[in-house]
C-alpha cells in the first residue's frame, strides 16, 4: 500500500501530457532519490513560476509580474507583423523554427462550433493592438481543425474594416493538424507559403 502523499503526488503528475501512472510514479521514485540535487531545486523553481509567471491579459503571453510585458509593453524592437495563435504551446512552436520576426498575440484558445466562446477570447486587444501598433499583416496561425478554421474567420471578419493584410498559414498544414504537434519543416513551409485569408472561400 502506498503512503497517502506518494498517491497524491502520483496522480497530479499523472495529468501531465504523455504520462501516465507508471511513468509518474518512475518521476516521482527519480525525485525521493534525489531530494537535494532534483527535488528540491525543481520544488523552488516551480514555486517561482507560481508566485512570478502568468499571462499577459492583453496579448496573451507569458510574464513576469517582476517586468513588463516584452511582447505588448516594453517593444524595444518594433515589428509591422503579428501572429496569431490558439496558445503558448503554438507561440514556442513557431519561435523554435525563427521562421517569424514579429509580435505574438495568444488568443486562449477557439470558437466552439457549439459554444461562442469569442468574448473569452483575446479578440478586442487583437484589435486595439492593430490599430495602435502600425500592424501591416496579421499572420492567423490557428490549427487546421474546425475550430480552428472557424476562429480564423471570426477574426477575419472582425478586422476586415482595418487597414490591414491578413494571412493564414498555408502548404504543409494538414487538415485536422494542431499547430503544436508539426516539425519545424512543416511550419517553415506553412509560413512561406501564406495565403490571404478569404472567409468566401470554399
Amino acid at each position: 500500500m502506498e503512503l497517502k502523499e506518494i498517491e497524491d503526488l502520483i496522480k497530479a503528475v499523472s495529468k501531465f501530457p504523455g504520462l501516465g501512472p507508471k511513468s509518474a510514479k518512475r518521476i516521482i521514485l527519480k525525485l525521493i532519490n534525489n531530494k537535494n540535487e532534483i527535488m528540491k531545486p525543481t520544488i523552488n523553481a516551480l514555486l517561482d513560476v507560481y508566485k512570478n509567471i502568468s499571462r499577459c491579459n492583453y496579448c496573451g503571453v507569458l510574464k513576469s509580474s517582476k517586468d513588463e510585458c516584452n511582447n505588448c509593453e516594453n517593444l524595444q524592437k518594433k515589428f509591422s507583423k503579428i501572429c496569431v495563435v490558439e496558445n503558448i504551446a503554438d507561440q514556442w512552436s513557431i519561435e523554435s523554427t525563427n521562421i517569424f520576426s514579429g509580435y505574438f498575440h495568444i488568443l486562449g484558445g477557439t470558437i466552439s462550433g457549439a459554444v461562442d466562446k469569442s468574448q473569452r477570447l483575446l479578440i478586442e486587444s487583437l484589435v486595439e493592438r492593430v490599430k495602435k501598433q502600425n500592424i501591416e499583416e496579421v499572420i492567423v496561425a490557428t490549427s487546421a481543425t474546425v475550430e480552428g478554421q472557424t476562429t480564423a474567420y471570426y477574426i477575419e471578419e472582425t478586422l476586415k474594416n482595418l487597414n490591414v493584410k491578413i494571412s493564414k498559414l498555408a502548404q504543409g498544414l494538414p487538415v485536422g493538424g494542431e499547430i503544436e504537434s508539426l516539425d519545424d519543416g512543416t511550419l517553415f513551409s506553412a509560413f512561406k507559403n501564406r495565403s490571404k485569408l478569404d472567409s468566401n472561400s470554399d
